[in-house]
């Protein structure tokens, strides 16, 4: 986001801030294409930011049997056969770091959460004109990919999973998780570091409020806004108590759909066998390898003692779930 030109940052603007716009090509799109997915075989990652949802995405996309949302699909998420056919845009697989920081790299080809645009568009509409729009959209993405099989990154959905549960009810629902002090930590950081750069660049800030890209940064809005005792997103504890009504959350959901799986991502990083079950749980016929990296920093802040061990508690009977 921060190379691309002033033309290029208008674009986005034309074509992301404007929910008029937004429908006006969704329904341009729908008018040429209409690929409405029967197919209930799909994958949807979601959970906090920073758990490992990219890199668990970026290994099941290796497999090439799902289509996916890219960063060529950008500025015209909502019609992305339109814009392959008009954008002129060459293949391009140079790598270069994204804007994290984080050491991931990415290309024009990687498939990244930009679904959020459709859901800022049509969340408010009733289920059946939801549900319609939501498969002609998911459709429409596998189409412009010819394949079958939808795959999904988006944190946010993790408010979503029974809509999405009754949509596509056969579809398979990963939420990643990580110890809770690393795991807070990590977002405290992004938030911090998304703050200050959005100072410097006013067009960063945009963008994440135009994509819905709202899990921190400027215009940080909370998973969970309910019963908070720790509001200040400016301090660990805030990160730690989100993780902790995130996964309760997601425990739960668990327990009532064989169709949500919890994810461990540092037995993803230590366990070859983990990352076998997780491609038979994603029907992954021909088994690869993938390369999982921990990441573990010395936290020195002030961590609430009760919410520390109420967060370690959860975690530990996360890590005691059976994957299948």
């Amino acid at each position: 986001m921060n190379n691309y030109s002033w033309l290029e940052q208008k674009l986005h603007q034309l074509a992301l801030s404007s929910q008029f716009m937004r429908k006006v090509t969704f329904d341009f799109e729908n008018n040429n294409v209409y690929c409405s997915s029967k197919t209930e075989n799909h994958i949807f990652i979601a959970g906090l930011a920073r758990a490992g949802t990219t890199i668990l995405l970026n290994a099941l996309y290796k497999s090439k049997i799902f289509g996916s949302l890219s960063y060529s699909d950008m500025p015209f998420i909502l019609a992305p056969n339109l814009w392959a056919k008009i954008s002129f845009i060459k293949r391009d697989l140079e790598l270069t770091e994204r804007a994290h920081g984080d050491g991931i790299k990415i290309s024009k080809e990687s498939p990244e959460a930009f679904e959020e645009v459709f859901w800022k568009t049509f969340g408010e509409e009733d289920y059946e004109e939801l549900e319609d729009k939501f498969r002609v959209y998911v459709g429409n993405i596998l189409h412009k990919e010819n394949k079958e099989r939808y795959l999904s990154k988006n944190n946010q959905n993790i408010r979503r999973i029974n809509l999405i549960s009754s949509i596509f009810n056969n579809s398979k629902i990963l939420i990643p998780f990580r110890n809770p002090i690393q795991h807070a930590f990590s977002l405290l950081t992004q938030h911090k570091k998304f703050i200050k750069d959005s100072t410097n660049d006013h067009f960063i800030s945009k963008y994440m409020k135009w994509i819905g890209h709202t899990e921190f940064g400027p215009d940080y809005i909370p998973i969970c806004s309910q019963n908070l005792n720790f509001h200040n997103d400016l301090e660990i504890n805030h990160w730690i108590e989100q993780w902790y009504l995130t996964y309760s959350y997601a425990f739960q959901l668990s327990e009532k759909n064989q169709n949500v799986h919890l994810i461990s991502y540092e037995k993803l990083c230590s366990s070859r066998d983990y990352w076998f079950q997780i491609q038979e749980i994603a029907k992954i016929k021909n088994p690869y390898s993938f390369e999982f990296r921990e990441s573990k920093k010395d936290i020195t802040l002030n961590l609430d003692v009760g919410l520390r061990e109420k967060a370690l508690s959860l975690y530990f009977d996360l890590n005691n779930l059976n994957l299948m």
